[in-house]
């Protein structure tokens, strides 16, 4: 029979490590935190071979006493948690695992002096057993150095990868957190190369921009929302500023870096029409809810938290980068070179009768999955497509201030619109622009109800899923029935559909159905529907925009400039890429060597 014992201290601490010191980022950011808890203005990092030989961390905190040191080498002791409420927790991390889980796998010292002390103290830990102690010269601070990680832990040893991939974890590791405190200056050398310097106190922008992209300081807006108790800031990249990967999207809860699957989920849904599938944003956000709001002890790292309100948190995200989005929605952040400039050749235009702006439209669309598009698209155009040429007419007047994408001079290859505004040329992608006009009028009569609307299955269908499942979807059917689709219990795992909404058609409901439980299991809301919805919307909107290679009047294209000039998002189309670039006064004159 197998006999229950009691562990050993040292396997104890080993075990500990195994769920908080992964690898030499681990340790770092284990030991950065604890820099910063400790009010620390300055922190030096380095690391040699990416971590896997030695990490030094030196701050200019409170320092500790040798009492406080071991103490602060026990499992369990910590300075941080004033009192037995867990769940109010105000600094980086509290478990008090972090030191004594390190020194049990590696070569730890431990060197510190209070502020007002005369001599500091220093400690020597070798894979959990104390080898030396005594007096430390250093000023006020603290300063720990990890050797030999894994040393003594073959089989751990042998899983870590590379020094050129520890180092990037580690450095990722230093930026998220000198980003999150824009107050306290960072610098991190690797080998002896200074790798990341930043002062402190600066302004959240600038760090993010130096941190991140400094095309963020051009290519960004900047996020400041505040709703009760909750607060959003930060830098966004525009939508035609993306990336291939979504490791440039830094997010902090409470000053604290996370991983989080709620709040990437809620930036895809707030970048969702605006961004390819396979784009992603650039971003840094920062949420402040109060301590009683989020449980940020759901993860030994303390990389994932969770929210009691998620519902709220993921509105108030979306809500919050669309705003900010729309409001420099004609901002575009690509522009072209000079040597791009420099290559065009001139091609053969055959010029085309050019029909008015109105009759482009003049035909049904349809598209897989979509029923009376082409009705919903008519009922548009009479109201807001028709007073087009009205408002702007041949416009051969200089350009205007009023005018910022200038007046319309003429077109390039039956696709391209060239036109004169005060301060450039501006070069228009008469589709991408178009493609992004006519999503978003779909969206605004969607918003009064004209997309939205019920569309009853002549035999209801039935969608069977897990109990939990049918569970989250029955409990947002009222939310669910705003979109306009209709349903209702039919047993212990199975949900009756009535009706789907109308700009959905013969789409798949079962597919349909399913994709909105597994979102509400993952985020606890339905905004997959909505963006389902844009996404049948932008496929409308690509069928039924101006062409590439159809010719236009003087009158039509300045018509075209007009709306985006009012239209938000219109510096992108529907996957991201830019509807206009600006070559300004300054670069034609390098083109020309006048400058």
């Amino acid at each position: 029979m197998p006999t229950i014992r009691r562990l050993p201290e040292d396997l104890v601490n080993r075990i500990a490590a195994g769920e908080v010191v992964e690898r030499p980022a681990s340790a770092l950011k284990e030991l950065v935190e604890n820099a910063i808890d400790a009010g620390a203005a300055n922190i030096m990092v380095r690391l040699s071979e990416g971590g896997l030989s030695g990490i030094e961390v030196t701050d200019d905190g409170c320092g500790m006493t040798p009492e406080e040191m071991a103490l602060a080498l026990e499992r369990h002791a910590t300075s941080k948690l004033p009192d037995e409420h867990i769940e109010l927790v105000a600094t980086l991390g509290f478990r008090g695992e972090a030191l004594p889980s390190i020194a049990s796998v590696a070569r730890l010292t431990l060197e510190s002096r209070p502020r007002g002390s005369g001599e500091g103290w220093r400690r020597v830990v070798d894979h959990g057993g104390l080898v030396e102690e005594g007096p430390a010269a250093l000023p006020p601070g603290t300063r720990i150095r990890v050797e030999d990680l894994f040393g003594k832990v073959p089989v751990r040893r042998k899983f870590l990868r590379s020094a050129r991939s520890e180092y990037a974890a580690c450095l990722d590791v230093v930026r998220r957190l000198a980003m999150a405190r824009p107050d306290i200056g960072f610098v991190l050398e690797h080998d002896g190369r200074r790798a990341l310097a930043v002062r402190p106190g600066e302004e959240l922008a600038a760090r993010v921009a130096q941190i991140v992209a400094r095309e963020l300081a051009q290519d960004g807006v900047a996020i400041d929302l505040q709703r009760g108790a909750a607060r959003l800031t930060g830098v966004a990249g525009l939508p035609t500023f993306n990336r291939g990967v979504a490791d440039h999207q830094y997010l902090f809860v409470n000053g604290r870096p996370v991983k989080d699957r709620l709040l990437v989920g809620a930036v895809r849904g707030a970048y969702a029409d605006m961004l390819a599938r396979d784009r992603h944003a650039v971003l840094a956000l920062f949420l402040e809810v109060p301590s009683e709001e989020v449980d940020v002890n759901v993860h030994p790292a303390k990389t994932e938290v969770r929210f009691r309100d998620p519902a709220f948190v993921r509105g108030f995200i979306v809500s919050g980068l669309r705003h900010a989005l729309d409001s420099e929605g004609q901002r575009s952040a690509q522009a072209p070179s000079a040597a791009a400039m420099g290559s065009w050749q001139s091609e053969p235009i055959v010029p085309e009768p050019a029909p008015a702006l109105s009759s482009l439209f003049a035909r049904e669309y349809s598209s897989p999955g979509v029923r009376d598009a082409g009705q919903v698209w008519r009922s548009y155009e009479a109201e807001q497509l028709a007073p087009l040429s009205g408002r702007a007419e041949a416009a051969t007047e200089a350009p205007q201030a009023s005018h910022p994408l200038g007046i319309a001079r003429g077109q390039v290859a039956n696709t391209y619109i060239v036109a004169e505004a005060e301060d450039g040329l501006v070069i228009v992608d008469q589709h991408a622009a178009h493609e992004r006009l006519v999503l978003e009028r779909l969206k605004a009569a969607g918003a009064q109800g004209a997309v939205a609307a019920s569309q009853a299955l002549l035999i209801p269908e039935v969608v069977e899923l897990d109990e939990p499942d049918c569970d989250r979807v029955e409990s947002a059917a009222e939310a669910l029935a705003g979109f306009g689709l209709a349903l209702e219990r039919f047993g212990p795992s199975a949900l009756l559909v009535r009706a789907v909404p109308g700009a959905l058609g013969k789409g798949n409901v079962q597919a349909l159905v399913r994709d909105i439980a597994d979102d509400l299991a993952q985020n606890g809301t339905a905004l997959l529907l909505g963006e389902r919805i844009d996404h049948v919307l932008a496929t409308m909107a690509c069928h039924g925009s101006v062409r590439a290679g159809r010719a236009l009047s003087v009158a039509e294209m300045n018509a075209l400039l007009r709306e985006m000039e009012v239209t938000p998002r219109s510096g992108q189309c529907n996957h991201g890429r830019p509807t206009w670039v600006k070559l300004a006064h300054g670069d034609i004159e390098k083109l020309f060597g006048r400058r």
